[in-house]
């Protein structure tokens, strides 16, 4: 079988700081054809590490660009079906990340995410959610956590309040369009670039961690991963997923982990 893909880009995520904030926990792994992935490091700047806006920014180069890539990105893209419920939101994935920005402009230059979630005069208590929520996805992984959950360890929330805002930055101004896995279909399209929510902790114990943290690691298991599964055939499988009907309707609205099966 020919592979789907022909780049494979692993992105381990951080919320800290600011979109602008240089980021330590931010990694990014690419892998071209059969080679190794390798650390892609930001564009030169004062800055040593990635910020979020830069990333985002690259990201929109790189998939301008004809050459079929999968991006895995380790912070959810969704939230509970239960949010969408309490809001009264459509179940589209364009008018979410558009109602979530309006409340959390977490893109906004010395914006943190806590000064939004701890401002009781702010726009984000009109949209907040409980810890015990947890997307279908969320509850079929034995490890994952809340997209509400702050301050946990190993949370997720913070991470997915900053990179809400930038995944609808990349559907808004790439040039190409990027097929946002699962919300714009669970069949890929052929020649497609796509982006999808990983949980790197599903393949970081598959790969010999060698010299790298574990940001580096779970960016490097992404991007191994993805090349690997595409390689031997089975990432057709796993980006459409065996679910019944109702479980595919709440996934179309609260997402998918790619290679939760």
């Amino acid at each position: 079988m020919e592979p789907i893909f022909q780049r494979y880009i692993g992105i381990d995520y951080s919320g800290a700081e600011t979109a602008d904030s240089s980021c330590k926990g931010i990694r990014v792994f690419m892998a071209e054809g059969s080679g190794e992935p390798a650390q892609v490091q930001p564009p030169p700047s004062p800055r040593r590490y990635w910020t979020r806006r830069g990333l985002a920014e690259w990201l929109c180069e790189e998939l301008a660009v004809d050459t079929p890539t999968i991006v895995g990105i380790d912070h959810a893209f969704s939230f509970p079906l239960a949010y969408f419920e309490k809001y009264r939101l459509p179940s589209d994935w364009q008018g979410f990340l558009e109602d979530f920005h309006h409340y959390w402009p977490t893109d906004a230059p010395h914006t943190y995410v806590c000064f939004i979630r701890e401002d009781p005069h702010g726009r984000g208590k009109w949209r907040t959610g409980e810890r015990t929520w947890l997307r279908l996805t969320e509850r079929w992984t034995a490890t994952a956590k809340s997209v509400f959950g702050f301050g946990v360890q190993g949370e997720v929330a913070t991470s997915t309040h900053a990179g809400l805002p930038w995944l609808l930055h990349l559907r808004k101004q790439c040039k190409r369009p990027i097929h946002f896995w699962p919300f714009d279909g669970w069949e890929v399209p052929e020649g497609n670039s796509v982006v999808a929510e990983v949980y790197p902790a599903l393949w970081m114990r598959r790969f010999d961690r060698q010299h790298r943290d574990g940001d580096e690691h779970a960016a490097y298991a992404t991007a191994a991963w993805l090349q690997r599964a595409d390689r031997e055939g089975s990432l057709k499988g796993f980006l459409n997923p065996s679910l019944t009907v109702e479980e595919r309707e709440i996934a179309d609205a609260e997402g998918w982990i790619l290679g939760v099966v």
